[in-house]
């Protein structure tokens, strides 16, 4: 700590006290506060899920799984503030717990709990939790999918008509901008 001055080590501490108490506020229960392992019936209020469009369900579900992302991160970063202030208890605080290198103090007040240099800051992997519907997911039909891209950039506005007029439109025969109209393959007002 030979590199950070009272006055250094003091303003970082105090940074690091606020955010501990900031984090500890979020992680108050409560009555906002949503149980991420009750049933979604439960936590939506709902008396049934059915009757809903899909669409607010997966938006329910995509909300709550966002928030407990949120809370596994600030959970995280509660560990890694409680990590450093036990480091300046210790005096080891400011110094990389990989190589010992000191770790300079414009670092430490960007990232007020880092216990690493820049060069040993190691990776954070995504989890490798998968849904659990991803286990009952079949492959698609053989076939679908494929060429998907095969004329990717050559259909154009001009296309996109001849190809809709091919199977019909809601205009009868007795609708036609043109007269004498007999029939559907007679309708069309583009010269051929």
């Amino acid at each position: 700590m030979s590199h950070l001055t009272d006055s250094q080590l003091n303003k970082l501490e105090q940074s690091l006290l606020e955010e501990k108490q900031e984090l500890e506020h979020h992680f108050e229960g409560d009555d906002t506060e949503v149980d991420h392992n009750e049933s979604l019936r439960a936590s939506t209020g709902e008396l049934t899920a059915v009757d809903n469009h899909p669409g607010d369900v997966g938006t329910e579900t995509f909300e709550r799984s966002r928030d407990m992302a949120i809370d596994d991160n600030l959970d995280w970063e509660l560990e890694q503030i409680n990590h450093a202030l036990e480091r300046i208890k210790s005096g080891e605080y400011g110094t990389c717990e990989v190589c010992g290198k000191e770790i300079p103090y414009l670092r430490l007040q960007a990232l007020p709990y880092t216990a690493f240099c820049i060069d040993h800051t190691p990776e954070r992997k995504l989890s490798d939790d998968r849904p659990i519907e991803e286990q009952v997911m079949t492959l698609p039909p053989k076939g679908a999918g494929e060429h998907r891209q095969q004329d990717a950039g050559r259909f154009d506005d001009a296309d996109a008509w001849h190809t809709v007029q091919e199977y019909g439109n809601s205009d009868s025969p007795a609708m036609a901008a043109k007269r004498n109209v007999k029939d559907y393959n007679s309708m069309s007002t583009d010269e051929e």
